[in-house]
């Protein structure tokens, strides 16, 4: 049976129909509802589930109505979300004297086409949280139950055979946008006359409005684009709202058309349903693989789908006059300068949670190298925002990591997973558990080995566990449902709970596995840093194994913000006094102080090893610009390996690399990472001749003028800065830009410099071109070198002569409550 209980469900706290409805959806095939109205309170509680049962392979039909015009339009706007994500939604339309009373909701399971499981809910609940929890409504449910010629299951036949009829009714349509558009308005109007005779109270939705760190970024927002500033990046701790602040931000700037791009989908959705709470009639659409929602107001698109040329096809580069990319620093810089080429909004704001400028360069780079504003972990803590962390940091005992092969910024996968499934391990961290837990805790495991085996281990301990993973028995949200009513008390997960959830209750976190880099350690310690009203957490307990290698660094480095792994070891060695958010300790075992003391002795001075402690906290090869902005020495990079390239083609053994320093070594160190640059020309005019694929071939002078032009319109400080005052207001297209931007930079670019071989550029016949050539099969990495370079200029000229980052000072942090200990 798909539901194990009485057949009657009586209502109330006692008796609720909703863990009855979530039992059966999470083994369903197939999904039936049928109900007069639907309230945004009881869409949240099915919401998830019904999206996770979609994406699982159910097939969902839904059906609600107009009727007294109860149904609230934000629910039916939510609606359209699962409707993109392939369910399939329908509103009855009641015309004259009709009424639509159904409250049915019907549950199939199909084994090889045939039902194996069924039953159909069948009462006085509507989608509302009181009908849902709390009030007195009567339910009663029937059960498929074989044979298939039995009267239960041919009565089962018949309640779906009913349903279908109702989809089918000429009154039932197909919801979409623009049929909301009109109810919604008809409804505004009736709704004193509902209240007045039927004595209808509708749903009062709070009306959401920005926390205090919001309200400075809104302001920070305006000032920037009052400085005639159209791009800008904001950082922001994971915890502090930052797709509530772009939502705000957009609709204080007014915008109409707004484009979303982020790499998850779980992000793309939260961002639609924040967008749809707060502007009411805004169409929203989403534009992921199958749905391809292009002529919505609001857009929501992952960046795989939207990078390919045929996608950026159907939109105009000033389609959107709001762009909001969130946490591009996972996803390939190439996918997302495509995007970012291709537009030209009013402005584009970046969001990431990643705390310095080491992991921001990217980042950085994309938004116009303009920081408008900056909150971390401390602010958020002392601002009430974010719950304080008591972290301790576990000596990781039972595994040797020095044993374990070390490639390309990770452990051996199957060595290390090997290590892990062990009885040792497993006590000890549970020992460890024990003593520090709160209520609900989740674990991050390395694979699905390690969860099975740390949720088995759990288990025989007593313990109510489970383990969650792409495929697991238990899936994702009766996981967290469980966790949150308490029937769990820990959660192993790989790769499911990184970002895109929101976890208040969550008061423990076990950190199960090496974190690649810092900012999957944000990510994962993020998950406990809610505020919990309902559950009044006070604080949230970190349980971090740190192990005897120096990738285990990157979760103090993280914690701490420092970036300067020196530094950061002299302070773990308690050489220097840690200051922390209000409410936080942080306690590290005395066998890691050990370690960290005999690391610290390894540590040398070479471009090389600063090279590879860069390499190891990213888990990547690191840019120039990431480099640079960690404060590195490209001098010293000079001076011992000859260049960047020089650098990065040795610790990275690439064999295409070397060919492109075996062949065109000079341009880029002369002509391009060294070459004299007073002002910023050089490197708008280099990122224009890349834009208009210069690489390949001879571009258009006239062309290049004027898209370096538009590229120099988003620095409108270094106009007014570099510019002679009569050409600030002069047109891209006008002869006297193209004039003047022969003269500098186009034409110090064709001279050849003392220390050069040649010229590196030639303009002959309005056409601008590389004074040599690129073999085909060199001329994607060459391109690609030649634009990290060109954001390493930049970014540099603009460190130098603008100072673009204005990071806010840190707040004088107060004692802890408790002991900061190391």
């Amino acid at each position: 049976m798909l539901a194990n209980s009485p057949r009657l469900t009586t209502g109330t706290q006692h008796d609720p129909l909703l863990p009855k409805l979530l039992a059966a959806i999470y083994q369903a095939t197939e999904i039936e509802i049928a109900v007069s109205f639907i309230q945004p309170s009881g869409l949240a509680l099915l919401f998830d589930p019904l999206l996770e049962a979609l994406n699982n392979g159910a097939t969902l039909h839904l059906l609600t109505s107009d009727y007294l015009d109860i149904t609230h339009p934000l629910a039916l706007r939510q609606l359209l979300m699962l409707a993109e994500r392939g369910a399939h939604i329908r509103i009855f339309q009641c015309q004259g004297n009709t009424s639509f009373h159904l409250k049915t909701y019907i549950f199939t399971q199909q084994r090889e086409a045939k039902i194996s499981k069924g039953c159909a809910f069948i009462g006085s609940n509507n989608i509302s949280r009181t009908a849902l929890k709390d009030a007195y409504e009567w339910s009663w449910r029937h059960d498929w139950l074989p044979p298939e010629n039995s009267e239960p299951a041919q009565e089962f036949v018949k309640i779906r055979e009913a349903f279908t009829r109702l989809l089918n009714d000429p009154s039932s349509i197909q919801l979409t946008a623009n049929w909301i558009d009109t109810y919604s308005a008809r409804r505004q109007v009736r709704m004193p006359i509902l209240k007045q005779f039927n004595g209808f109270i509708d749903e009062v939705l709070e009306e959401p409005s920005p926390n205090s760190v919001q309200i400075e970024a809104l302001q920070a927002l305006l000032n920037t684009r009052a400085q005639g500033f159209s791009r800008g990046l904001v950082v922001l701790a994971t915890g502090m709202g930052k797709t509530w602040l772009a939502a705000f931000d957009a609709l204080q700037m007014g915008a109409k058309r707004v484009l979303f791009v982020a790499h998850r989908e779980e992000i793309l959705l939260q961002a639609q349903a924040v967008f749809n709470r707060l502007h009411h009639n805004a169409h929203t659409g989403l534009f992921q693989g199958a749905a391809k929602e292009h002529e919505a107001d609001f857009v929501f698109a992952s960046v795989q789908s939207l990078a390919k040329a045929e996608a950026l096809q159907r939109f105009s580069p000033e389609h959107f006059d709001y762009i909001v990319v969130d946490e591009f620093h996972h996803a390939s810089a190439p996918s997302y300068r495509s995007v970012l080429q291709h537009f030209n909004p009013r402005f584009l704001l970046g969001l990431t949670a990643t705390p310095e400028r080491t992991d921001q360069a990217d980042i950085l780079t994309l938004c116009d190298n303009n920081l408008v504003f900056e909150r971390n972990l401390v602010h958020g803590i002392n601002e009430q925002l974010l719950a304080p962390i008591h972290y301790y940091g576990i000596y990781d005992e039972f595994v040797d990591y020095q044993e374990i092969p070390w490639r390309s910024g990770r452990f051996d996968p199957e060595l290390i997973e090997f290590a892990f499934a062990t009885k040792k391990r497993a006590q000890h961290i549970y020992q460890h558990w024990r003593k520090h837990k709160q209520s609900r805790t989740l674990g991050f495991c390395i694979s699905q080995r390690h969860a099975d085996y740390m949720n088995d281990y759990f288990q025989q301990q007593g313990v109510r566990s489970g383990a969650v993973y792409a495929g697991s028995a238990l899936t994702r949200h009766n996981a967290l449902q469980q966790l949150a009513d308490g029937q769990l008390d820990v959660i192993f997960s790989v790769d499911m709970f990184n970002e895109g959830t929101d976890l208040p209750a969550l008061d423990t976190v076990l950190m199960l596995r090496p974190t690649e880099s810092k900012i999957i350690f944000l990510q994962q310690l993020g998950r406990g840093l809610r505020l919990s009203a309902s559950t009044q957490k006070t604080h949230v307990v970190v349980l971090d194994f740190l192990g005897n290698h120096q990738a285990f660094l990157n979760s103090p480095a993280a914690l701490l913000a420092e970036k300067d792994r020196k530094v950061l070891l002299g302070t773990l060695q308690q050489q220097q006094p840690i200051e922390l958010a209000n409410g936080c300790f942080i306690n590290f075992a005395p066998e890691l102080v050990g370690f960290w003391q005999k690391l610290a002795r390894q540590i040398g001075k070479s471009a090389a090893e600063d090279y590879q402690q860069l390499r190891d906290e990213l888990g990547r090869r690191p840019t120039a610009t990431e480099f640079f902005h960690k404060g590195y020495s490209l001098p010293k990079v000079r001076q011992q390996a000859g260049s960047w390239l020089d650098l990065v083609a040795a610790q990275e053994h690439d064999a295409e690399l070397q060919q492109l320093l075996a062949a065109h070594a000079e341009f880029f160190s002369l002509g391009v990472e060294t070459t004299s640059m007073n002002k910023s020309f050089k490197g708008f005019l280099y990122q224009a001749f890349l834009e208009l694929d210069g690489v390949r071939g001879a571009v258009n002078t006239a062309q290049l003028a004027q898209r370096s032009h538009r590229l120099l319109e988003h620095r409108p400080d270094d106009m007014r800065n570099e510019l002679p005052a009569n050409l600030q207001t002069v047109s891209a297209e006008s002869k006297a830009w193209l004039t003047y931007w022969r003269k500098n930079p186009i034409n110090f670019s064709c001279k050849q410099d003392k220390s050069s071989s040649q010229a590196w550029f030639i303009e002959q016949d309005d056409n601008f071109a590389l004074n040599f050539s690129v073999a085909a099969h060199l001329q994607e990495a060459f391109a690609n070198y030649f634009q990290e370079l060109i954001d390493l200029r930049l970014a540099q000229y603009f460190a130098r002569k603008n100072k673009p980052y204005p990071f806010v000072p840190t707040p004088t942090l107060q004692a802890a409550e408790e002991p900061n200990k190391l």
